[in-house]
């Protein structure tokens, strides 16, 4: 397994929340004062998803568990393979809608869909740590 690939994916996810750490605003006031901040954090938030879903499309190619036949498919894999819990399947799912939503600007961007999804950050924090915990087990 390309574990090098993987721990550079997961850099990457360090450096997306750190810099959502360092813009994110207290409260739903002061986030829609700055159309930069919100726009910023729209951003951080995509990208940061996708990374987890490239984290995850990574685990499945390497560990060979099979081509997924749609995106949300990888999730499954690799809670079948014990890597996440389905509690993280099922956020997973949320934050995958989460960015088609402003991918794809479904009705415009609601921001305070947008500040509810900032405040789950823990979530990608614990996959990070799932994947972590699986990685080091794997090299066993």
């Amino acid at each position: 397994m390309d574990r090098e690939r993987i721990l550079a994916k997961i850099d990457e996810l360090n450096q997306y929340i750190a810099e959502l750490e360092a813009i994110m605003p207290q409260n739903f006031e002061e986030y829609v004062e700055s159309i930069e901040e919100r726009r910023a954090c729209e951003r951080l938030l995509q990208i940061a998803i996708e990374c987890i879903l490239d984290i995850c499309a990574l685990l499945v190619k390497e560990l060979k568990l099979g081509l997924p036949s749609r995106e949300e498919d990888l999730f499954t894999k690799i809670l079948k393979k014990g890597i996440i819990t389905e509690e993280m399947e099922r956020k997973l799912r949320g934050m995958k809608g989460f960015r088609n939503i402003l991918v794809h600007r479904y009705a415009e961007v609601d921001d305070r869909l947008v500040f509810k999804n900032l405040s789950k950050i823990n979530d990608f924090r614990e996959f990070r740590e799932q994947v972590l915990e699986f990685l080091r087990k794997y090299g066993k």
